[in-house]
């Protein structure tokens, strides 16, 4: 391993880490003692106080989208299947991917900024001291609340910005709602939906976990922080696109 540039060995080192770090969170993440309130408090907070951010970019992207793609669909004279691009676009890839990246920028520099201040003002160890259990309380709640959440959020997104789709085509051609979602669902299959429902949790675990990581080992006091939130966003980010990747082929493996 030392013949690899330093770089590599710092990317393999620190992949080598968070996986063991994912381990710890499934070997103690399932055994009690549960911390429910802080979860239920985690679920409101990462949760619902993103919907706000998700929904309203979730809509201007269905907007943008349905306006963007209607002079190519007249140019070819098929502009009466813009609901069903559109429904395909934002159900199997916009808006599974855009929900996580706004998550990954919001949710993911929050954890890691807040738990790398426990850190380094010593409120982990403290917690350790007094008999609570820092990794269960802190990385475990957040890390479940970030893998439930993210799906929810992401089938609130997909709806809001398939309004703003219906807004979008109803801006150059009067369209009913009704008709405009039937259009949308008869060309849906089952291929289109469950894979970009599936990748969502590993979207929200990945957020998680690794905003977690980053936070919990922070170092050099508050300039450690800003490096850690920073950090978490650029990882999961990554890896979300990562998990994309995956997740496509082998959805792709089941067309076929």
């Amino acid at each position: 391993m030392n013949s690899f540039p330093a770089g590599i060995q710092s990317f393999l080192k620190e992949s080598g880490e968070i996986a063991r770090f994912s381990w710890r969170f499934f070997k103690e993440g399932f055994s009690p003692r549960y911390e429910v309130a802080e979860f239920i408090k985690q679920c409101y907070v990462l949760g619902y106080k993103s919907l706000p951010l998700v929904g309203l970019t979730a809509f201007i992207i269905g907007l943008v989208l349905t306006m963007q793609l209607r002079p190519t669909m007249e140019y070819y004279g098929v502009e009466v299947q813009i609901p069903a691009m559109v429904g395909v676009a934002i159900f199997r890839e916009i808006g599974p991917i855009l929900t996580a990246l706004i998550f990954a920028g919001k949710i993911g520099s929050s954890i890691g900024a807040e738990l790398g201040s426990m850190k380094v003002t010593e409120q982990i160890d403290a917690m350790e001291v007094s008999g609570t259990n820092p990794f269960k309380f802190l990385v475990v709640t957040r890390t479940l609340a970030c893998t439930l959440m993210l799906p929810i959020l992401t089938i609130l997104a997909d709806a809001i910005a398939l309004f703003g789709a219906y807004l979008g085509e109803n801006i150059y051609d009067t369209l009913p709602l009704n008709l405009f979602f039937r259009k949308v669902f008869l060309n849906l299959a089952y291929i289109d939906l469950v894979p970009a429902f599936i990748k969502t949790f590993f979207f929200g675990f990945a957020v998680g976990i690794v905003g977690c990581y980053k936070g919990y080992f922070t170092e050099k006091g508050t300039e450690g922080v800003g490096k850690a939130a920073n950090s978490s966003v650029v990882v999961s980010s990554v890896l979300v696109f990562l998990i994309d990747l995956v997740a496509v082929q082998i959805a792709d493996l089941f067309q076929r």
